[in-house]
């Protein structure tokens, strides 16, 4: 015997994946078509009123128009079969989508900012009552869309980019209705530009995060909250026949599609299939992989020195 391998798959999942990808779509075209609409709104109520809070809300809605079809194509890609050239599938077009919309959004807060900066100087009239009425209208959209994604968002980082642009947009609408408030009592033309500076820096903030989290997944980054450690721990424990396990490799192929490479070390007269078995199970059940390959070592590690030291890794496999 050479080689023992185990690919466990669960096609079920599949199925599961495509019928919630289903749910997304029409969750987010639901979502384009009123975000289009009220950006439609926000653009001849900024342009009467005067509201850079308002324009500055128009423009990132147009913005998230652009996020939120590119993350529906991103869904609709995902669906695609695997074939020669790209075996995974199109699963990894999700955190490609959500990668470019956290960029765009230093985009958009950059000129935000510009722009707020240089009303702070140079207040204009604004018309107060129109602000009010068409931010107030921009909120009431927003919680509508956001609520439609959120059951995604924790675990779909495509999803988690376009809730960040509405969540963004819905910012965006609370701080114009502050500004119309305090322009219309006090007076205060410069709390326009002002909340919309303040709420940029909040949005800054979430593209931060998201940026950081679609960046991780795309270095094939071991999947927060999970120990690799704790990881190894478990499969050495998993089944009496196993002496050892390294070359242990964890990492998402898009969000919730965790996947792990690894080797297995038997005592001797120890049972491969059971083993086998034992650590599909665990990784299944324990950690959520259900997509793995276990290579189990004859003897010596082929690819390292006797022992195959847990400090010996080599490069990454191709996938």
């Amino acid at each position: 015997m050479n080689h023992a391998h185990s690919h466990a798959n669960d096609h079920r999942h599949d199925h599961s994946y495509a019928a919630g990808a289903d749910g997304r779509e029409r969750k987010l075209l639901i979502a384009v078509v009123l975000t289009a609409g009220m950006m439609l709104v926000e653009v001849a109520g900024g342009w009467w009123s005067g509201s850079l809070a308002l324009l500055a809300d128009a423009g990132h809605m147009l913005v998230d128009c652009g996020a939120l079809v590119l993350a529906l194509f991103a869904v609709r890609m995902a669906l695609r079969p695997a074939d020669a050239q790209r075996t995974y599938g199109y699963g990894r077009m999700e955190v490609l989508a959500g990668f470019v919309n956290a960029l765009t959004q230093f985009v958009l807060v950059g000129f935000i900012a510009y722009e707020a900066i240089e009303r702070l100087f140079k207040p204009v009239a604004i018309l107060s009552g129109v602000m009010f009425g068409v931010a107030t209208m921009g909120l009431l959209v927003n919680l509508i869309v956001l609520r439609s994604l959120h059951g995604h968002a924790q675990d779909d980082v495509n999803i988690g980019a376009a809730s960040l642009h509405v969540l963004g947009d819905l910012l965006g609408s609370v701080g114009a209705i502050v500004a119309s408030l305090l322009v219309r009592w006090m007076g205060w033309n410069w709390a326009d530009p002002l909340l919309s500076l303040l709420v940029s820096l909040l949005i800054l903030r979430s593209a931060w995060s998201l940026l950081r989290r679609s960046t991780h997944i795309l270095l094939e980054g071991v999947p927060e909250g999970m120990d690799t450690g704790e990881v190894e721990t478990a499969l050495r424990e998993s089944d009496a026949s196993i002496r050892d396990v390294h070359h242990l490799h964890v990492w998402q192929l898009a969000s919730g599609s965790r996947m792990a490479t690894l080797h297995l070390e038997l005592h001797e007269r120890g049972d491969g299939a059971q083993a086998l078995a034992a650590v599909n199970r665990t990784l299944l059940e324990r950690f959520g992989i259900r997509h793995a390959t276990v290579q189990i070592d004859p003897g010596d590690c082929p690819d390292g020195s006797p022992g195959c030291s847990a400090q010996h890794q080599p490069s990454h496999p191709h996938h």
